[in-house]
């Protein structure tokens, strides 16, 4: 058993299969789940476990070069927009119709309990050489 990380089986071999260029799709609990990339559903209760607390936990284990999310998440919900700020000073930032058809083409999509608005991310795998 594993001491430390991510402790969810289905979430830590699904990152382990990840490689450069990979797209991993962190989404609120209403995001719609395209058919076609694998899905590791975390949602438990509304708000369980939060967007914030997947994406550290995901930003610890994953080598990133790269993020996209709604240019909604601005004005619909501050605290997840300077979150992802915070973390990417280069986010891009694309209407919310074109992130989802962006995720389609995503490797992985970690759904969490998130229930405010616009909490969701593309991420673009990198490689740590």
């Amino acid at each position: 058993m594993r001491k430390a990380g991510i402790l969810n089986r289905h979430l830590s071999g699904a990152l382990a299969e990840l490689g450069h260029g990979h797209g991993v799709l962190v989404c609120d609990a209403g995001m719609p789940i395209p058919r076609g990339p694998r899905v590791v559903d975390l949602a438990f209760r509304a708000g369980v476990p939060s967007f914030a607390e997947v994406l550290e936990g995901l930003l610890d284990e994953l080598v990133v070069e790269g993020a996209t999310a709604a240019t909604e998440i601005r004005a619909a919900n501050p605290a997840a927009a300077a979150l992802l700020d915070d973390r990417f000073p280069d986010l891009a930032l694309v209407p919310h119709e074109r992130l989802k058809a962006l995720s389609a083409d995503a490797h992985l999509v970690v759904r969490t309990g998130e229930a405010r608005p616009y909490a969701n991310v593309l991420l673009r795998c990198g490689v740590f050489f």
